[in-house]
């Protein structure tokens, strides 16, 4: 039963090392490639390589500046890594080019840290009463 748990553990790992290195390699040809950058800093950021999910999510926010999502993601890279009034910024621009999924934003775990801030709390104080005001 041990050495079946073991797999178990083992499999998924390898499976993202692939993945990561799968998206990668498509980079090599096309640098800029949006719908392969997307994949890969989701990628890195579920295997723990945070400042590589960073930096694909910085280059994704210079190739898609109005987004909402990619604003979004930044901004969950950003709080991982402790860049924490950046990725306050970033979340508020997620939120004026439309990112409205506020029950994400107050669950989402790569935001925990960002939440701790008073700043954010006043932020999110804010989006409830505009929030309610709209219903």
């Amino acid at each position: 039963m041990k050495g079946k748990d073991k797999k178990k553990k083992t499999r998924p790992a390898k499976r993202k090392d692939f993945e990561i290195r799968f998206y990668e390699d498509i980079l090599k040809e096309r640098p800029d490639c949006v719908n392969v950058l997307i994949p890969l800093g989701d990628a890195y950021t579920r295997k723990g390589f945070y400042k590589e999910g960073l930096d694909v999510d910085k280059k994704l926010a210079k190739l898609k500046p109005s987004d909402p999502t990619i604003h979004y993601n930044l901004a969950c890279s950003l709080s991982l890594v402790g860049k924490l009034p950046e990725a306050l910024k970033e979340l508020k621009k997620a939120v004026l080019f439309g990112y409205d999924e506020f029950t994400y934003i107050k669950e989402d775990a790569d935001l925990d840290s960002l939440r701790q801030l008073p700043e954010f709390k006043v932020f999110f104080a804010k989006l409830q009463r505009l929030k309610d005001k709209s219903h």
